[in-house]
C-alpha cells in the first residue's frame, strides 16, 4: 500500500493550493480518505474526510466552506482544495486512508509521506 503526496507550496493569504494524494495498493472501496496536518510544536489535526465509495465528505469546523475534498477513482487519487488560504493554514499536509469515517489520527491504517504548505501574510 502507498499513499503519495504531492501539491505543497508557498502561497501568500488568499490563495489557493491543491494537494493530491494518489493511492495504490488498496480496495478503494473499503476505506475513506482523510487529510491532516501538523504544524511546528502542534499534534496532528483532522482537515477533512471523503469516502472513496460514497463520496461524503466533512471537514472540521477551522477549513469549512474554505477546503474541497474530491476523489478522482479512476485516477485512484484524492485532492484538497485550498482557497482563501490563511498563515495558520500553513502546515505539513498528510493523506491517510482508513476504513472508518474518522476524525482521529491513529484510527488511520495508511498514511502519506506529508506535503509542506507555507501561507505568507
Amino acid at each position: 500500500v502507498q499513499l503519495q503526496a504531492s501539491g505543497g507550496g508557498l502561497v501568500q493569504a488568499g490563495g489557493s493550493l491543491r494537494l493530491s494524494c494518489a493511492a495504490s495498493g488498496l480496495t478503494f472501496s473499503a476505506y475513506n480518505m482523510g487529510w491532516f496536518r501538523q504544524a511546528p510544536g502542534k499534534e496532528r489535526e483532522f482537515v477533512a474526510g471523503i469516502g472513496w465509495s460514497t463520496a461524503s465528505t466533512y471537514y472540521s469546523d477551522s477549513v469549512k466552506g474554505r477546503f474541497t475534498t474530491s476523489t478522482d477513482n479512476a485516477k485512484k487519487t484524492g485532492y484538497l482544495q485550498m482557497n482563501s488560504l490563511k498563515p495558520d493554514d500553513r502546515a505539513v499536509y498528510y493523506c491517510g486512508a482508513s476504513r472508518l469515517v474518522d476524525v482521529t489520527s491513529r484510527n488511520y491504517d495508511y498514511w502519506g509521506q506529508g506535503t509542506l504548505v507555507t501561507v505568507s501574510s
